[in-house]
């Protein structure tokens, strides 16, 4: 029961620091596709999906280790925050420099249209990393819930008076994003007291930094093939159909972000549990009972979404954002693959084999270009989708297989696999039945349905309740 108790602690403490935010932020997305022309939007998504991409690489992607390594109980805390930190100024240089070359020789244009606000997200999203990271490495989870409220807060009502009354169009966004990230940059430093962390007579912990570095690298990789993933069908996108095209896309995924919602709060606090409390033989079913849960919600929170994607768009997406609609249902089925390839992901992290998140990672990715270039030559933007969703099965496939090495997990696979194949029926149906009141009678009965393979689940959630309420 420790081990849950430690889980649900932290799950609570980020979900009052995500949950309530990002679902303000999510129905802010009217604002956001009645301001903003689909090509502003398509810009923004574009210098935010770059900066995901060269974060990690410039890095070394040290922020993960700078999670894991506070971990172990004889760990110098210090030495590694002051490794972590100088990946960090190191890689703001080289962005810097890169960028004015950018602007110089004009081989990017679109990231030469907001040149100083791109070096400001990258800097920024790279300390907030790492201390996001550390922090919670150093079971700090309540200040990071704290941070993460204040971040939210800044971005939404700075979003709501630069684009409002002020009348600043993309400027204005980039603006209100930025010094919201900066706000829980500043939070951060002083929860942890940075400058107990530097010493000046200390000098760089050579085996230590080389440790940190072989841990993350795999990750590096694996970071890049997930970014292939899960973004760079925005620029095959952009390349095949343009930037308005990618502007609708993108918004194609706030629907798909509620369901994000509950993937990252649970993510973020089931890498600390699962250090905590590994067990190779799962005697007590912790990592089978928590996986069958979390396989549950997110799988039911899907074919929801996917069973009202048209009607929330009709209220979310404003103009010639509409047609977005299209490519939700792909995106909730990647979410839920990519949620569950993360949960496995924990215990790769526990056991410190980085080299498997590559692997599989790698795999998915390399099939991702494949059916991009393939998919949305024919399907446009829709394929694109289909791609992204396609890659992450493949991803979670893989994992699920290699993950018997180290644990063994009791799953229900062909249970799985038959409500997952309802979760695809229930998005083909959105595009083939034309009358709504067929279309939802049958959306229902698939969502029984999914609720009838998961009745033990269901049951044994009453029972904890009946428990508690006793």
């Amino acid at each position: 029961m420790n081990g849950k108790y430690y889980l649900f602690k932290n799950l609570g403490l980020l979900t009052i620091s995500q949950f309530g935010t990002k679902m303000l932020s999510f129905f802010l997305v009217p604002l956001y596709t009645y301001v903003l022309t689909t090509e502003e939007y398509g810009i923004y998504d574009l210098n935010t999906t770059t900066v995901a991409l060269l974060l990690p690489i410039l890095t070394l992607n040290i922020s993960d280790a700078a999670l894991r390594f506070p971990m172990d109980k004889d760990s110098d805390r210090r030495e590694i925050f002051i490794i972590s930190i100088r990946y960090f100024w190191l890689s703001t240089i080289i962005v810097s420099c890169g960028i004015i070359l950018n602007v110089l020789f004009k081989v990017f244009n679109v990231l030469n249209q907001y040149p100083v606000f791109f070096v400001l997200l990258f800097s920024l999203s790279t300390l907030d990393a790492i201390l996001v990271n550390f922090s919670r490495g150093i079971d700090r989870v309540k200040d990071v819930a704290i941070s993460g409220v204040l971040c939210s807060a800044v971005m939404i009502t700075l979003n709501i008076v630069f684009l409002l009354p002020l009348h600043l169009g993309l400027p204005g966004y980039f603006m209100a994003n930025i010094i919201g990230i900066a706000v829980q940059c500043i939070f951060l430093l002083f929860s942890i007291r940075f400058w107990k962390y530097f010493s000046a007579e200390r000098s760089l912990d050579k085996k230590l930094n080389k440790a940190m570095v072989v841990y993350s690298r795999p990750l590096l990789i694996n970071n890049i093939s997930w970014w292939v993933s899960s973004a760079s069908d925005r620029y095959v996108v952009t390349l095949l159909c343009g930037v308005s095209a990618n502007g609708i896309y993108s918004v194609g995924y706030k629907i798909p972000s509620i369901l994000n919602i509950f993937q990252t709060i649970f993510g973020q606090a089931w890498t600390i549990s699962a250090v905590k409390e590994f067990d190779p033989k799962d005697e007590n079913r912790f990592f089978t009972s928590m996986y069958n849960a979390y396989n549950f919600s997110m799988t039911l929170i899907c074919s929801m979404l996917i069973i009202f994607a048209k009607i929330m768009a009709h209220f979310l997406y404003a103009k010639d954002f509409y047609e977005a609609w299209k490519y939700v249902p792909f995106l909730l089925i990647a979410i839920v693959f990519g949620a569950l390839s993360g949960y496995i992901g924990g215990i790769f992290a526990a056991v410190k084999d980085t080299k498997v998140f590559a692997r599989s990672s790698i795999i998915g990715a390399t099939l991702n270009i494949i059916l991009n270039i393939l998919l949305v030559k024919s399907m446009g933007a829709l394929g694109a989708a289909i791609s992204t969703a396609v890659s992450y099965i493949v991803i979670w496939a893989v994992r699920i297989w290699e993950v018997k090495k180290y644990i063994s997990l009791h799953l229900n696979v062909m249970r799985d696999l038959v409500v997952y194949s309802i979760l695809l029926i229930q998005s083909l149906l959105l595009f083939i039945c034309s009358d709504t009141l067929v279309l939802y009678s049958i959306q229902i009965v698939f969502l029984g349905v999914i609720l009838c393979c998961f009745s033990y689940e269901i049951k044994s959630v009453i029972e904890k309740v009946k428990e508690k309420m006793r």
